[in-house]
């Protein structure tokens, strides 16, 4: 394991952890009306391309990272769809 390694290992914990706290401030408070819908799908869409080059590469590291924040990502756009409907 290199440098290189250890740098994208690195960002990709950091930029993964950074959603954590939203995604769980959302799911607690029950309200997501402060991200607009265009946001959402076009961070998530993202996402799913990341992972998707992850899996191209077979880059383990860039793969989990992305699952993990579009599991996140998808937590805010279920409570959104929850609290819009009300």
């Amino acid at each position: 394991m290199n440098l290189t390694f250890w740098v994208g290992l690195s960002a990709a914990a950091l930029t993964t952890a950074s959603f954590f706290p939203q995604a769980w401030k959302t799911w607690h408070s029950q309200k997501a009306d402060d991200f607009s819908w265009s946001y959402l799908l076009l961070f998530g869409a993202g996402i799913l391309m990341w992972d998707l080059y992850g899996l191209l590469r077979q880059d383990a590291v860039i793969l989990l990272a992305n699952t993990v924040t579009l599991a996140l990502v998808g937590v805010i756009i279920l409570t959104k769809l929850r609290t819009s409907a009300r």
